[in-house]
């Protein structure tokens, strides 16, 4: 009985998110604008494009909502390979009408990795793949080169340095060679050289992410945003983390119940909050003015609390989501 009520009132929850007329934030620094002159500038010296895309991006209506057209448009004029990383985290069911998607975009060349284990079979392929991409097409100027060179491309906060260590770690057993971050915006140097293969001789070339100038729909915008490829505070953890509740209610994904000890599925986000932080203590004193005077009281840390959602839902604690 319980749970033929708590089935009816999911029901009821909202099926469209109400963006109450917001702008997509529209994050595009300075070191984007000069990265992707600089990538374009360097073409001449790379063998194959490495796009690396977070896989719970998927869309329907986009492809890959994490692709950037300026790199389709601009960088598309060598051997190119599409790395889905975070697989770990997405609902892959659907992976076969990704591909087909993707296909008919004129993508055929996809590697699907988790980069952040220690050992990913996956990542073992992808040198193997990208030689024989490059051996089935023309190195123009670098025909004489005895070593191969790959540029990284991809939005921010995508995992582009854990491919790279990835790499490090399965083809020249060494450690960490680039940064890796939470937040957007880590990697600002631009084109930095990095070894990832010894046989055959490979070299990697770093870049920053870079977003599109423009974000035309609110929809990718607030996708982005939860999965850290704008800075939180530019769009608001508040509505990040209600975007979050509405996107798991509508894919039937409840592991937040139980994460945070929850009776039943919420369409409320304050009240996620207010239970989010009475779990895990985060509470504030505040002043409050009264009919008898000033007094101190305390209230739940509501942007403590979304900020724990929103990374919890990014580290793969709520269950595998595609966003589909």
């Amino acid at each position: 009985m319980k749970l033929c009520q708590t089935l009816r009132n999911v029901d009821r929850f909202r099926t469209v998110f109400d963006f109450g007329g917001r702008e997509v934030a529209h994050w595009f620094p300075g070191h984007m604008a000069k990265g992707l002159k600089q990538m374009k500038a360097n073409l001449k010296n790379v063998d194959c494009l490495l796009e690396h895309v977070p896989i719970f991006l998927n869309n329907d209506q986009i492809p890959l909502s994490g692709r950037n057209p300026i790199f389709q448009d601009s960088l598309n004029v060598r051997p190119h390979l599409l790395v889905l990383n975070k697989m770990d985290l997405a609902d892959l069911s659907n992976k076969q009408k990704i591909l087909k998607k993707l296909e008919n975009d004129g993508v055929r060349n996809v590697l699907f990795t988790d980069c952040l284990k220690q050992r990913d079979d996956n990542v073992k392929k992808l040198v193997p793949l990208v030689m024989e991409l490059i051996k089935t097409g023309d190195r123009f100027n670098r025909e004489e080169n005895r070593n191969y060179c790959l540029m990284v491309i991809g939005v921010p906060n995508v995992g582009k340095s854990s491919l790279i260590n990835a790499l490090r770690r399965t083809n020249v057993k060494k450690g960490r060679a680039s940064r890796v971050g939470g937040e957007p915006g880590i990697t600002k140097a631009v084109l930095t050289k990095i070894q990832v293969s010894e046989r055959p001789l490979m070299y990697l070339l770093d870049t920053p992410g870079v977003l599109p100038p423009k974000i035309e729909s609110v929809e990718t915008g607030m996708k982005l945003a939860l999965c850290g490829t704008i800075l939180d505070h530019l769009v608001g953890e508040d509505v990040i983390a209600d975007y979050l509740l509405f996107s798991l209610n509508r894919l039937r994904k409840f592991g937040y119940v139980e994460k945070y000890d929850l009776q039943e599925p919420s369409d409320d986000i304050q009240h996620v909050l207010k239970r989010i932080a009475v779990k895990l203590g985060k509470t504030q004193r505040v002043k409050a003015i009264t009919g008898v005077g000033n007094i101190t009281v305390t209230i739940p840390n509501y942007t403590a609390a979304a900020y724990n959602f929103i990374r919890a839902f990014r580290k793969g604690e709520l269950g595998q989501v595609l966003l589909d």
